[in-house]
């Protein structure tokens, strides 16, 4: 029997279509609001209170108050010499009329004009624990609200501590207290401190410690 010639293929079935890519959008970025101008509304002892005018990216004009402020400083500072494991954490108690109540919270203190964060930490701690520290490590700096709050926080880690003589301000009461870091863990965990800078430092601190970082 004779052999059935095979039918010759199309070249549309032989030759493959060569896939077409879709242009990949590119991510854009959202605009800055245009200021147009700025009033100072308030001007105090420890910020100023500014009222702006801006035109939104939308096109939309906006007036917002915006609190600024020189930057503050907080000091995490723990003293290792009794137990390294577990190391005791410098915190205060002290009364904050904004809050309405006592709270728990890493020292921390406003940053003078001009004057360099490390050195308004080492600052603040000797004025308000009395402690000095021979290590300092900066962890983190952050907007604390920046919804409103013009205000950089930077948390420095002081180690290698000594003790001293404290200087609070006169409007300043604070009891400082020397507590384990386990306790403090602990208390955080049961939501006994409701400050936020002493919240991210702490935090921050102790998954440092628990990855080998510190």
């Amino acid at each position: 029997m004779a052999a059935q010639a095979s039918k010759p293929k199309s070249a549309s079935a032989s030759i493959a279509k060569p896939a077409v890519k879709k242009p990949v959008a590119k991510k854009q970025r959202a605009a800055k609001a245009k200021l147009l101008s700025s009033k100072l509304a308030f001007q105090g002892k420890v910020f100023n209170v500014f009222s702006d005018t801006l035109i939104e990216p939308s096109g939309h004009r906006n007036t917002r108050d915006v609190i600024r402020h020189n930057g503050s400083v907080v000091m995490l500072a723990v003293d290792e010499r009794k137990n390294p494991a577990d190391p005791d954490v410098i915190l205060e108690r002290q009364y904050r009329h904004a809050a309405g109540q006592f709270l728990l919270e890493l020292p921390a203190g406003s940053r003078e004009p001009g004057e360099a964060p490390l050195a308004a930490a080492k600052r603040e701690l000797i004025e308000e624990t009395g402690f000095r520290a021979r290590r300092w490590t900066m962890l983190i700096r952050y907007f604390a609200s920046p919804g409103f709050l013009g205000e950089w926080m930077q948390i420095y880690l002081a180690r290698d501590l000594r003790e001293g003589t404290s200087r609070p301000e006169l409007d300043e009461q604070i009891e400082v207290l020397r507590v384990p870091l386990s306790q403090v863990m602990k208390m955080i965990a049961e939501g006994k401190i409701h400050d936020g800078k002493t919240l991210i430092g702490l935090s921050l601190y102790d998954q440092a410690r628990r990855d080998g970082r510190i």
